[in-house]
């Protein structure tokens, strides 16, 4: 399978360094989506298609400069969401129970415990489930 143009830009450095930047300016959602697709491409059980569109994911969440750029208050995030949700759409049936709890674990940490009840995170389980 070719690689998309955004999986490039992925390094798990990277990753973790824009969420901790931008988690406040992004969002609950897009930081719930894009942990789920962390977690998801860390398990040994993604097979390796799945894991190739959800590095493009966050390929694209990563890279500042996208359709959107992400240094516009409210809306910089909306294109970055879209990609995030269209791959846990793709890969859903490869996020499993400890994908999501490691995934809310974390959230935990950037938000408060409230996080996990948020019905943004409700929004982004109904695409797995």
């Amino acid at each position: 399978m070719e690689p998309t143009k955004y999986e490039k830009h992925y390094t798990e450095v990277g990753f973790w360094g824009k969420l901790k930047k931008a988690a406040t300016e992004a969002g609950v959602k897009v930081v719930y989506a894009g942990l789920i697709l962390y977690y998801a491409v860390q398990s040994p059980k993604t097979p390796l298609k799945a894991k190739i569109q959800i590095y493009g994911a966050l390929g694209y969440l990563i890279l500042p400069l996208d359709i959107i750029p992400d240094l516009i208050p409210v809306v910089g995030y909306m294109d970055d969401l879209g990609a995030l949700m269209l791959a846990v759409g793709a890969v859903a049936m490869n996020i499993d129970s400890e994908v999501k709890q490691k995934a809310k674990d974390k959230l935990v940490e950037f938000f408060g415990a409230e996080a996990v009840s948020h019905q943004e995170v409700v929004d982004v389980d109904a695409h797995i489930t």
